[in-house]
């Protein structure tokens, strides 16, 4: 327990989203929504059993959370609780309004702080750029979530107030990326697959977007396409994730993957358009095995007892 990962919430992140896109994919195929909330009740499980490891972690090691939450990289994993409460909040609104109204109240508040914090930091403090990497999107750009369920909840200007804070820092942060890895060397290796949190800013972005306006425009069609034009770059690159050893930031591979999904069926139910329908069942296909396959992969590392052990 000394040395429980807060990167492990991620882990909530893929599933909560798998669960989310099983949902929306069963609009067209309604055999699957039985899948979606399978995979909600295991995500949902899931979320208390870690959160009850890493309360335990905090009481009895405060040193060691501390050191977790002041770490450059390791901080920008605690806002994945307050999204893993968000993604809640999205998957129960329809069966559960109550409670997600009650997850997404506390997902919100939770991560507009976590943003405070996180700003606040990059303000206060100097950093190189070689630690700059794509885990620094998820504390501020992590709000763009906040609409889905929120339009909901509450009015749309606090909505928009949480959109407004994602999509600006999502582009400025997205500038900072492309010239990170443009000119300051490859991430290193277990940051690797956290590229693929480039592609869920504007998958999110696309989603919320067209939860707020109900249009599919031209601000969304960027949005959309982006999302995909990131992605294909992604796999064009394959040679570069199959050749990594399995650490646990492979969960980064599964929730970008399953928003991409939910956006292709979401841009579906908005046009028509057989592409959409087609991308997003490959997708979900895609996403369902990836996920399985980090899932299993995480599974041997606990099995191994290699979970818990201290940061190189």
């Amino acid at each position: 327990m000394q040395f429980f990962p807060i990167t492990v919430f991620a882990s909530i992140m893929g599933l909560t989203g798998l669960s989310i896109a099983f949902m929306r994919a069963a609009q067209l195929y309604p055999i699957l929504h039985s899948v979606g909330n399978g995979l909600l009740l295991l995500a949902s499980g899931a979320f208390l059993v870690i959160c009850g490891f890493y309360i335990g972690k905090i009481i009895r090691f405060p040193h060691e959370a501390q050191q977790e939450f002041n770490h450059p990289v390791r901080f920008n994993f605690f806002p994945a609780i307050s999204i893993c409460l968000l993604l809640l909040a999205i998957a129960m609104m329809e069966s559960n309004p109550s409670l997600a109204k009650g997850l997404w109240v506390a997902g919100a508040i939770a991560h507009l702080t976590f943003t405070l914090i996180a700003v606040s930091r990059w303000i206060g403090r100097l950093y190189s750029i070689q630690q700059f990497n794509p885990s620094w999107f998820i504390p501020v750009v992590g709000n763009i979530l906040v609409p889905i369920a929120g339009v909901e909840f509450a009015s749309k200007e606090i909505s928009w107030f949480f959109y407004s804070i994602g999509l600006v820092f999502w582009l400025s942060l997205f500038a900072i990326m492309i010239y990170r890895l443009g000119f300051h060397g490859d991430l290193p290796g277990k940051l690797v697959p956290t590229l693929f949190i480039l592609i869920a800013p504007p998958a999110i972005g696309f989603v919320s977007y067209f939860r707020l306006t109900g249009s599919f425009d031209a601000a969304g069609r960027i949005m959309l396409y982006l999302a995909l034009f990131i992605a294909i770059l992604l796999f064009t690159m394959y040679k570069k994730f199959l050749a990594l050893p399995f650490f646990m930031s492979w969960w980064a591979y599964t929730f970008p993957l399953c928003a991409l999904t939910i956006a292709q069926f979401i841009a579906f139910r908005a046009t028509q358009f057989v592409f959409f329908q087609y991308s997003g069942t490959v997708l979900l296909m895609l996403s369902s095995l990836v996920t399985l396959l980090v899932a299993v992969k995480t599974l041997g590392l606990i099995r191994a007892g290699k979970l818990c052990v201290p940061e190189e």
